[in-house]
């Protein structure tokens, strides 16, 4: 035995090492009578099982020997060296997936959820569903990420924290596919655990809290959305946290531009940025540019160079982060329509194109207001006929989506543009999707009869 195993031997937990011996021993058939044989008492070696007595050095060595198994073994080395492995695949995986590359973090997740190890031990096991769930939404799998994302939520042996990340990514999925009750309830039952849990004090918390907030903005309860995010400003502060404080002030920038104060919103927006630029979360430092150069062309006038800009950083950075098709959509949406205010109408198609090609049915919204920029660029060089097939696509793109601020903003946009182009009937029945996302209904009168 050497100085390392001996050393281990001094400081090992004496049930543990029975039990490993107790279980080499079973393994084997033999009973403690023929394990002891020549080289300890059957008392003596009962003892060391029931982890009352620690073994010499000598006696271990003998015992490994009967037992044919190695001292490594005995010691809990090889289950140490075993965890190590998965650690060391699970860590491969979460760099593949921060570099852009899902298809090797499958790879390494399939090696550390294969592991027995990894069942025995819940940290690792539910560390690697949850790199499962983002890989699948990486790879265009939505539906699979949501079932397992869901299944950690449910899972009460799931620690706080984790089930926390589980709450904020499939509240955020719900969000940009268009379901947003569906984002407002899982991520308000989480934060109902995370307060039952006094788990309120950390990053991830105040992370999910502006995820919701968004996620009633976007369905038109803008006071509570504010409060939501006022309090979770107040506590990111407190904190002291730069990825808290900066997905605060980002959603609180989102909610200034949606509601038409965008020169409030900038300084808010780059404030976030440069405190997420402190970090390492690459992919949500890349939407945050995307966001930064969407909001500078919305400035009258637009400022295209600082647009232009931060959407080409973006999506350079989004080709080596674990960005997924839907952020990219959205990067690509802000260079088109860059190109489209600097004049250049065909590279603006062409990026349209590549929002198309890049969402792939994921991200409707996108998908919806480029096909309706695609318009804008015919109507631009005088061709009525294709900018109407544009907005008429565009109109049965939006039609999948539900009820909420952002599609009603651009059923509003696309009225005005089908009544542009002599589509009339269209244009009215866009107007009433609009009125109706945002949350308005007719009201019918009643006509009261006095009774005589």
């Amino acid at each position: 035995m050497d100085s390392r195993q001996a050393e281990l031997l001094a400081q090992s937990d004496r049930e543990a090492l029975g039990r490993r011996l107790r279980a080499a021993r079973q393994a084997r058939g033999l009973t403690q009578g023929e394990v002891a044989q020549d080289v300890m008492s059957v008392a003596y070696l009962s003892r060391i099982e029931g982890g009352h007595r620690r073994p010499t050095a000598a006696a271990l060595e003998a015992l490994a020997l009967k037992l044919d198994a190695s001292l490594e073994a005995l010691l809990g080395q090889a289950e140490r060296r075993e965890v190590d492995e998965i650690r060391l695949a699970l860590d491969y995986a979460e760099l593949s997936l921060e570099s852009g590359q899902p298809e090797d973090a499958e790879k390494h997740l399939q090696t550390a959820l294969d592991h027995p190890a990894t069942a025995r031990m819940d940290g690792l096991r539910d560390r690697a569903r949850l790199l499962h769930a983002r890989a699948l939404e990486a790879t265009h799998q939505d539906d699979d990420a949501v079932l397992e994302l869901e299944a950690l939520i449910d899972d009460r042996a799931v620690d706080g924290l984790t089930r926390i990340k589980a709450g904020i990514a499939l509240s955020r999925i719900f969000r940009e596919t268009g379901d947003l009750g569906r984002a407002i309830e899982c991520g308000e039952r989480v934060m109902a655990d995370v307060e039952g849990a006094g788990l309120e004090a950390c990053d991830e918390a105040v992370q999910l809290a502006v995820t919701v907030a968004a996620a009633h903005f976007e369905r038109g309860d803008t006071a509570h959305a504010v409060r939501l995010c006022r309090k979770a400003i107040t506590r990111a502060e407190s904190l002291g946290s730069s990825n808290a404080r900066a997905s605060a002030y980002w959603n609180a920038s989102v909610m200034q531009a949606n509601r038409g104060d965008v020169t409030a919103a900038v300084p808010l927006a780059e404030r976030a940025l440069a405190l997420l630029s402190e970090g390492q979360d690459t992919r949500n430092l890349a939407r945050l540019r995307t966001e930064v150069g969407r909001l500078h062309l919305e400035l009258d006038p637009p400022d295209l160079v600082e647009a232009r800009h931060n959407l080409e950083q973006a999506a350079a950075e989004m080709e080596w982060s674990s960005a997924t098709p839907v952020d990219r959509a959205w990067t690509l949406l802000g260079l088109a329509r860059v190109a489209f205010l600097a004049g250049d109408l065909p590279e603006s198609r062409d990026l349209i194109a590549l929002v198309q090609t890049t969402a792939d049915g994921h991200a409707p919204l996108a998908e919806s207001e480029a096909l309706t920029l695609e318009g804008r660029t015919y109507a631009a060089e005088g061709d009525a006929g294709l900018a109407a097939e544009a907005y008429q696509r565009a109109v049965l793109r939006l039609s999948a989506i539900g009820a909420d601020q952002s599609a009603a903003q651009q059923w509003f946009d696309l009225a005005d543009l089908l009544d542009g182009v002599g589509l009339t009937e269209a244009a009215l029945d866009a107007y009433r999707r609009a009125a109706a996302s945002a949350g308005l209904r007719a009201r019918v009168a009643s006509t009261t009869f006095a009774r005589s």
